[in-house]
């Protein structure tokens, strides 16, 4: 059994908000929801693309209830001014996507002082969530989809001594952590 965008039920009437969703995985979930009629708030760092973005979905759906909001998922202050912006917009949300993300590139720290992969790819995605769940839960059935890569599989725990891998560091060592559990091991 093949499962297809077709698949996707009726979304008229619900609210998504999809980080990356200028592009890639992104924007074909932003465009699959917006296309089976869901209000979809493209959650983006990069605005110029998103605007191509919207130009792209809008071609084959004219019809897409499209909104873009700015995050730069590499900043706290970006991810609550994003998050302030959707609450004030939207008393509830049915669907986040947590989508964005970054692999393998060099060593980099962001403006909080975290490692830039954990940062984007875990740190900011756990802000965004925290700060939307009271208008999740406020919906009926929201859903909450974490994207993340097959490398997952061969991750390691984090370090809660080092968590930005200090000393440490190489693009393939800062992929995605595992999640930690009691009997973690080194």
């Amino acid at each position: 059994m093949t499962w297809t965008a077709a698949d996707i039920p009726n979304q008229a009437g619900r609210t998504a908000v999809v980080t990356g969703a200028n592009g890639g995985l992104g924007l074909e979930t932003a465009r699959s929801l917006a296309s089976a009629g869901a209000h979809v708030v493209m959650a983006v760092r990069n605005l110029d693309k998103a605007t191509e973005a919207v130009a792209d979905i809008r071609r084959g759906a004219p019809e897409a209830s499209l909104e873009v909001v700015a995050l730069d998922l590499a900043s706290q202050a970006s991810v609550r001014a994003a998050a302030e912006q959707i609450l004030a917009a939207h008393e509830t949300l049915d669907i986040l996507v947590n989508n964005a993300g970054v692999m393998g590139i060099p060593e980099r720290r962001t403006v909080d002082g975290f490692e830039l992969q954990f940062a984007v790819d875990h740190l900011g995605h756990w802000a965004l969530t925290a700060l939307l769940m009271p208008a999740l839960l406020r919906a009926d059935a929201a859903r909450i989809v974490t994207v993340t890569s097959t490398a997952h599989h061969i991750g390691r725990a984090v370090d809660p001594a080092n968590p930005n891998l200090e000393g440490k560091y190489g693009p393939w060592r800062a992929r995605t952590p595992a999640c930690p559990t009691p009997t973690s091991r080194r």
